[in-house]
Formats: structure tokens, C-alpha cells, sequence
């Protein structure tokens, strides 16, 4: 199990620069969004998804750790999680919720509790 949900690993290094803005995001079972924010920096890298019509406009802050790759040629994220999970993660807010470290921890145990790391896919 991953400790630390807020960082890519070493695998992901090669990408630390690179504008993710407006890239398309995959979950396992299809299309979910595209990056509205995104950060790089060591332990607290996250997406910031717009999943426009999908789920009724609801922006989701999905952990570094919940990417399973990045497709370089076609500026995709694919996630190792489903639809579902994305979904179902706790309701997010930029303005209140980017720099509240009661809430970070909150998706924190979501993602390594009821995402993936409980039992889910993980990455592919």
C-alpha cells in the first residue's frame, strides 16, 4: 500500500514541468474529465479534474498516487480507478478545499481506505 497518496514515485520524475492543464483523464472504464490544476511538488502532487457533464460539473482532487500512467503522444492521464470511485470521492470545492489540510487527509483515507488501496483495481 502506498503511505504517501500525494506523490507519483520515481517512475513519474520524468514528467516534473510538463503543463498538464486540459489534459484528457481515464478512469479504467472510460473517460472522466481533464485537468483543470495540477501540481508536481514532492509529497502534495495532485489533479485537480473538471468532470464537466459526467457528474454534473463536480471538480474532483484525485492524489498523485491514483495515476496509473501518462500517455505522453496523446496528453492522457489514465488513473487505476474506476468511474465509481472517482465519483464517489468527497465532494471538492478549489476555493475551500485546495489548502485545507483537514480535507487533504480526508481524501487521503478515501483514496488509500475506499479507492483503490481498499481493495480496488489500482493501477493498470
Amino acid at each position: 500500500m502506498a503511505e504517501n497518496v500525494w506523490s507519483y514515485g520515481q517512475a513519474f520524475s520524468h514528467l516534473v514541468g510538463t503543463d498538464l492543464t486540459g489534459w484528457r483523464v481515464e478512469a479504467t472504464d472510460g473517460h472522466i474529465g481533464k485537468v483543470d490544476k495540477h501540481s508536481h511538488d514532492v509529497d502534495d502532487a495532485y489533479l485537480v479534474v473538471d468532470t464537466g457533464v459526467w457528474i454534473f460539473g463536480k471538480e474532483v482532487l484525485l492524489p498523485a498516487s491514483t495515476v496509473a500512467r501518462f500517455d505522453l503522444e496523446n496528453n492522457t492521464v489514465h488513473l487505476g480507478l474506476t468511474k465509481d470511485q472517482v465519483e464517489n470521492a468527497p465532494e471538492f470545492h478549489t476555493d475551500k478545499h485546495l489548502a485545507d489540510p483537514q480535507y487533504r487527509e480526508e481524501i487521503a483515507v478515501y483514496y488509500r481506505t475506499g479507492g483503490w488501496f481498499g481493495g480496488g483495481q489500482g493501477p493498470v
